[in-house]
């Protein structure tokens, strides 16, 4: 499991939340105390959330299903995109495209067309034979594409659970997940209802420091559920393997016990025969 200590959490400013003003009334059992006009957020109640979340999320990858990471913020998408290419999980940095979820068909008729651009643009002789003007726009539309939707080019299907920075910035993400009944993992800060998401862990989601140590955190505890999902499937070869040859053991023994029984049926007759000529 992923080792978060308090003073990392302490030294990253994960404590560190909004203004008292901006805060949510549904956040209050996640913060400390008031400090300057801001809330402080209880950093046992995030060690514990953390903990939480990481053997949640380790057990969906465990089973063999993808995990998408979504922070759409300045700040995040440089740590995120980073974690998340890592992983080979999916991820959306650039911004959220409505009914990336509830729509994912659509989704998917968009992706066949970047790789058929790409597939084109591979294609020289095809490419070259274009105006100059209709390759410019080519190249700008394939850009935008995998801009957008280039972090879930490899995703197939929906994802199992979204691991979300900023559940205030990103609420169309948690709506669509919240729809579908997909797991939401999510920092909230103090500006942020907690009730909306199935495992929220309070931290600043404004601060580098902060974004980098809980998606390290959570792309630990995926990283784990990866090697053991790797060495479950090692584990099950192996014993398949020996199972084959269990088997095939087993019916070379059947198969020698025939043969035996055959040689003794062979030569009974032969030895009375032979008996009966002694007599004679």
């Amino acid at each position: 499991m992923a080792q978060v200590e308090y003073k990392d959490l302490l030294d990253a400013g994960v404590h560190f939340g909004h203004l008292t003003r901006k805060w949510d009334p549904r956040m209050a059992p996640y913060i400390f105390m008031e400090k300057n006009g801001i809330h402080i957020i209880d950093l046992n109640k995030t060690l514990a959330s953390i903990d939480e979340a990481a053997a949640a999320i380790k057990g969906i990858v465990r089973s063999g299903r993808k995990v998408m990471f979504v922070a759409t913020k300045k700040q995040a998408q440089e740590i995120v995109t980073e974690e998340a290419r890592r992983l080979k999980m999916p991820y959306v940095t650039d911004r959220w495209l409505g009914g990336m979820l509830t729509n994912f068909a659509t989704i998917r008729k968009s992706l066949k067309k970047m790789q058929g651009i790409e597939k084109m643009m591979k294609d020289e002789t095809t490419y070259k034979s274009l105006a100059k003007r209709e390759r410019l726009t080519v190249t700008r539309e394939k850009d935008k594409l995998e801009r957008v939707l280039g972090g879930v080019a490899d995703l197939t299907r929906l994802p199992a659970a979204l691991f979300i920075v900023d559940v205030k910035r990103e609420h169309i993400a948690v709506a669509e997940a919240k729809r579908l009944g997909i797991p939401v993992f999510a920092m909230c800060d103090t500006n942020s209802n907690p009730d909306e998401v199935d495992f929220p862990i309070p931290a600043n989601d404004d601060a580098y420091k902060s974004i980098r140590l809980i998606t390290l955190a959570i792309g630990k505890a995926i990283e784990e559920g990866l090697l053991e999902r790797k060495q479950d499937k090692d584990d099950q070869r192996l014993q398949e393997e020996e199972e084959a040859k269990r088997a095939e053991d087993v019916r070379a023994a059947q198969v020698e016990g025939q043969l035996v029984e055959a040689d003794g049926d062979a030569t009974g007759p032969v030895a009375a025969d032979q008996a009966d000529e002694q007599e004679d």
